[in-house]
């Protein structure tokens, strides 16, 4: 009905997902196919398209972290690799880039922030996304970031908890 939240994989025409654990597990299993089991990266998409009338119409990249070392199958470029990756996407001006950043590690050397600013200098379409709050050391906290004290952008930090 006109209610439906479900999912579709462009790589799996015309089947329908409306349980978000196995549209999850579909990315698992897609993405060993693309890239294999052993840490492998590839600039191929995973396309999932959710429909649903609580959702805005956007399309989201999930891009991966910037790996130093190489590890597993990674090639020993793996952090040119990801780096130009990164850049292909967030160049875009109509890009608005979430620099994810550990709340436990220094924000002003933050790979992320450092990347965002190269392609928005002003700050104007990065969202600060601070994860780890939870493990930061004791008597630290993350306000002055989180209250864009220390490296300012014009749509501020958001602070998250996985668990």
């Amino acid at each position: 009905g006109i209610n439906a939240e479900y999912g579709e994989f462009q790589h799996l025409h015309g089947q329908t997902f409306t349980d978000w654990n196995k549209i999850r597990d579909e990315i698992t299993k897609e993405t060993d196919r693309i890239v294999g089991t052993n840490k492998g990266i590839s600039p191929v998409a995973i396309n999932l398209r959710i429909y649903s009338p609580n959702v805005l119409n956007l399309t989201l990249v999930d891009l991966p972290g910037i790996t130093r070392i190489p590890v597993g199958d990674q090639p020993s470029d793996i952090e040119t690799q990801i780096r130009n990756m990164i850049m292909t996407y967030i160049s875009k001006p109509n890009a608005i880039i979430l620099a994810v950043s550990a709340a436990n590690t220094d924000i002003s050397t933050s790979d992320a922030l450092q990347m965002a600013r190269a392609v928005d200098p002003d700050g104007e379409r990065t969202i600060g996304v601070i994860t780890k709050i939870d493990l930061m050391d004791k008597g630290t906290n993350a306000y002055d970031v989180l209250t864009n004290q220390v490296v300012p952008l014009k749509l501020g930090y958001i602070g998250v908890i996985n668990r």
